[in-house]
């Protein structure tokens, strides 16, 4: 996605506990037999197209786009005198939301398709898709007949004069409205960004740094894990500077002196990135100050929540302040455990990651290999089902005899539990295969949208590479999957619950620092006891939920030591932040200032300059990596406000189904979020859950 930026149930109602989901566990593989011999059927209300040939995809792109053309014609044809809603937004909405699900069938195959001829038709078309679409938002014909709309307002109701000034906003964010040579200049600064960005994230892509190292010098980590590295013609170990062999070295290596080497070879990688990295903060800020900006963060901010650079640092620097007594008392754990085990050694930060899993195993003893063994992929689904049913009124069917495009994806339709009204559908492919996108996400494949009484059904896609089976057993979740399987089915209720009056503002096309919200929210009821229960079971007697201890003690896990590694997270949104609001910055300078500032206490590495191997700064979240923890903040706010004494509060849950989820974009999320909380929204829920007040 790069700059772009996922059976008949009837029984589920009545059943609960282990009971209900025994049977719907049978319930799964009973319907995955009948499937196989139903007849393919259309779906009422979709307009998604699987299973498209290599031609049919191209077809289909060529006929997109004239389509498109056509109606971007007619609209630019109005005279300025004759402006209305009917002749100009009506065309440019009914286009969007009758062409996303179309462009969405072209596009999707790419990721999932088994025919590698599909995969290259479906790259292609999205290649000549978003070509043509990168040149309607550049036409100023389009935008002075919809600039003209807003002088008039032709008495727009709310939502349309919302819909018309985005459009708007997104023609100048594009420089339709600058004169020729400044077009011109924003055409090159652009082109020289991409190609800068592209060559950053190449040069990380491309090093093929290591270090060798003996068995001895690499003690503590696990015998699969040394079996799985090269060896050089001396014996000695290569451990290649990639965050999956890194990681394990400095959580699990036992000797300082080596965690010490990698930690600096790793911070060290790519040094001719800051030099880049330097140029791509000079060309952000000149094409910040030719679209009328002070500075490239109030550019990337002013079409998110946070609105302003000034907002984000005040939001980062709070949460940095509240959090240093926290911060301070960890790192007080973690060098009295490394003074213990390794003498009068100076603590540096390439020690924090071993030292806290340390500390960790010590409190909780988790064993998550036992874990996983409670986490069957049928039964999480299940019980996700019902804490959704149970939360904000949902029913979820299979539908049988769906068209697909794999035997092993599954369609859903989603009802409103009260009135029985559909709601909106879903694909689930969730099992590994072959030439398959290798993460786990959800993708909308098409937008709803509320308009005169009726409504367009939103259909979503979640897309993930679990194994199905193993050794001939079903498949088992690694606990860390469990939450991200919740994540995301947080994305999927988003969407399909939306109801705005605009496919453009429909479910997951929103404010980027708004988007996460729901999906975090989702997250805590992977670490409640009563939830946990539902959604468990032990493989081999899945009547046998995880028991309450194990509970408790994931919950507790979850948030120790959270100050410290949300220090170092804010850290580096700091600094993304101040080099994209601040001419002519010292990276290496400040690094060197900024993050003993931050980090209480813990020394930076010397000779490192971490700006070389930040790849989020480079491209994707340039300016706004603050973002996640945003998120964070806010959906902490909701649990704690809304359910943290009743995780199964309906109405709370339907409160936020219809007061948040449902308008989608239409509505700004700070006035969605408090008028639902009932107050401002605040970070102390978040310092509570993380210090475990909570």
């Amino acid at each position: 996605m790069g700059k772009q930026q996922k059976r008949d149930r009837s029984n589920l109602i009545v059943l609960t506990g282990a009971a209900a989901l025994l049977a719907i566990a049978v319930n799964f593989a009973i319907s995955a037999i009948n499937s196989k011999h139903r007849k393919k059927k259309e779906i009422p209300g979709s307009n998604v197209r699987v299973n498209l040939t290599a031609s049919e995809i191209l077809k289909l792109a060529e006929s997109i786009i004239k389509k498109s053309k056509q109606v971007h014609d007619a609209v630019a044809s109005v005279p300025l005198d004759k402006v209305a809603y009917v002749n100009v937004i009506l065309p440019l909405a009914d286009l969007e939301a009758q062409q996303f699900p179309l462009i969405q069938s072209c596009v999707f195959p790419k990721w999932l398709s088994a025919s590698e001829d599909v995969r290259k038709a479906s790259a292609e078309a999205e290649r000549k898709i978003d070509a043509h679409i990168s040149m309607c938002r550049k036409r100023e014909d389009i935008y002075r007949v919809v600039k003209a709309l807003t002088v008039t307002g032709d008495g727009l109701s709310t939502d349309a004069k919302n819909f018309t000034h985005f459009l708007v906003r997104e023609f100048e964010r594009n420089g339709v409205n600058l004169t020729l040579s400044k077009k011109e200049e924003l055409q090159r600064l652009t082109a020289n960004i991409d190609e800068l960005s592209m060559q950053y994230i190449h040069n990380l892509d491309d090093d093929c740094s290591f270090l060798l190292f003996t068995d001895m010098e690499l003690e503590g980590l696990p015998p699969e894990f040394l079996k799985s590295l090269e060896k050089s013609k001396d014996g000695k170990r290569k451990i290649i500077l990639k965050s999956h062999q890194i990681s394990p070295v400095l959580e699990l290596c036992k000797v300082g002196s080596t965690r010490r080497a990698v930690s600096i070879s790793y911070g060290r990688r790519c040094e001719a990135n800051v030099t880049i990295l330097e140029k791509l903060i000079q060309l952000r800020h000149k094409l910040a100050r030719l679209l009328g900006f002070a500075n490239y963060a109030d550019y990337a901010t002013d079409v998110r929540m946070a609105k302003s650079s000034s907002k984000v640092f005040e939001f980062l620097e709070s949460l940095s302040a509240s959090l240093n007594d926290l911060a301070y008392r960890e790192l007080s754990m973690v060098k009295a455990l490394k003074k213990k085990e390794e003498g009068e050694c100076p603590f540096g930060m390439e020690d924090l990651p071993y030292y806290v899993k340390r500390v960790k195993d010590q409190q909780f003893h988790m064993n998550f290999g036992v874990i996983k063994q409670y986490f069957p992929i049928n039964l999480v689904l299940s019980g996700i089902f019902k804490i959704c049913q149970d939360l904000f009124g949902l029913d979820f069917k299979e539908v049988e005899g769906a068209e697909v495009w794999h035997p092993d994806v599954q369609l859903f339709s989603t009802s409103d539990l009260s009135s029985k009204g559909l709601v909106g559908y879903f694909y689930l492919d969730l099992y590994s295969r072959v030439g398959k996108y290798a993460h786990t996400c959800v993708v909308a494949l098409q937008n709803g949208l509320l308009n005169n009484g009726s409504r367009q059904i939103p259909v979503a896609l979640l897309v993930s590479q679990f194994e199905k089976k193993v050794d001939g057993h079903p498949g088992l979740l690694q606990f860390p999957e469990v939450v991200n399987l919740f994540h995301e089915f947080g994305h999927v209720i988003h969407h399909i619950c939306n109801c705005a009056s605009f496919a453009k503002f429909s479910g997951l096309r929103l404010d980027p620092d708004f988007v996460e919200i729901p999906a975090l929210l989702m997250e805590n009821w992977c670490y409640e006891s009563l939830s946990l229960r539902l959604i468990s079971g032990f493989h081999q007697d899945i009547t046998k939920p995880i028991k309450d201890e194990l509970c408790k003690s994931l919950k507790k896990w979850r948030c120790s030591f959270s100050a410290l590694k949300l220090k170092q997270e804010i850290f580096y949104c700091l600094f993304d932040q101040i080099i994209h609001s601040t001419e002519n910055v010292d990276i290496s300078g400040l690094f060197k200032h900024l993050y003993p500032k931050v980090m209480v206490g813990l020394p930076l590495l010397e000779g490192i300059n971490p700006a070389s191997c930040f790849p989020r700064t480079a491209i994707g979240y340039e300016a706004t990596c603050y973002s996640h923890i945003w998120s964070e903040v806010f959906a902490a706010d909701i649990f704690a406000l809304k359910f943290h004494d009743d995780i199964f509060n309906l109405q709370a849950g339907l409160q936020f189904r219809n007061k948040v989820l449902a308008p989608g974009g239409g509505k700004d999320p700070i006035e969605m979020l408090s008028e639902f909380l009932g107050r401002d929204p605040s970070i102390q829920a978040f310092l509570d859950s993380i210090s475990g007040t909570n």
